[in-house]
């Protein structure tokens, strides 16, 4: 067998590998805009645990493999019920059967207030005069939601951490079960400078950004964020 055949079987080996990996495993994932703020920046780069809410076939699975439920507080990332296209990172706050409430800027689950003041803000946004008429109306529509709304079986209620510019479950109701497909893990890295938007505006805008971010990964890198838990 020659070297080449040797050296092409083992690359195409490792791309299988890495796609099994990406699909069932561990994901990558950025962050685009600041609905998770002060939890998530725009530009941090996260491994998505893909395997953690996996379904179990058999009891031995189930102890001997680290997956789970999706439980209150956890970041998951999901398929957007809006167009099921975009991946979407929101922190799940009611689980199925939670009532769920705001009241006066506080969360209530149950009739009850969750104290998650050190993840989450409500804080309205500067220069609130600049804001389009379609940024008022959102504002507004998160400032009128109140609730009640009870969360349905194999759903969940989701939102992000930073309330007042977020586009979460207020606007578009409770989660599918099935459209989840994992659990924001770890940043792995974490970028200053311009993120892509997740829109094809050419070869060439695509070709200066990634100069860019080559040009900019020491200065711009958020050094400190590198590998840092997602809680």
């Amino acid at each position: 067998m020659s070297k080449t055949r040797e050296y092409l079987e083992a690359f195409l080996i490792a791309v299988i590998f890495l796609k099994f990996a990406n699909t069932f495993v561990l994901q990558t994932f950025y962050i685009p805009s600041g609905s998770m703020e002060e939890t998530l920046l725009i530009g941090d780069h996260l491994f998505v645990n893909r395997f953690i809410y996996g379904p179990k076939l058999i009891d031995l699975e189930e102890k001997l493999l680290p997956s789970r439920p999706i439980r209150r507080g956890d970041v998951v990332i999901f398929r957007s019920k809006e167009d099921h296209v975009t991946d979407v990172v929101k922190r799940c706050v009611g689980l199925p059967g939670d009532t769920v409430e705001v009241r006066a800027d506080q969360l209530l689950i149950n009739g009850e207030v969750v104290d998650d003041s050190a993840v989450t803000k409500f804080k309205e946004p500067k220069e609130m005069q600049r804001l389009s008429r379609f940024q008022r109306r959102e504002l507004a529509h998160r400032r009128a939601f109140h609730g009640p709304i009870k969360v349905p079986e194999e759903h969940y209620f989701c939102m992000g951490d930073n309330r007042w510019n977020s586009r979460d479950s207020r606007f578009w109701g409770t989660l599918p079960a099935h459209l989840v497909k994992g659990r924001a893990s770890v940043i792995y890295w974490s970028y200053g400078g311009e993120t892509p938007d997740g829109q094809y505006h050419g070869l060439g805008h695509r070709l200066r950004q990634l100069g860019s971010t080559a040009l900019g990964f020491l200065t711009k890198t958020r050094w400190g964020r590198t590998f840092r838990l997602v809680r």
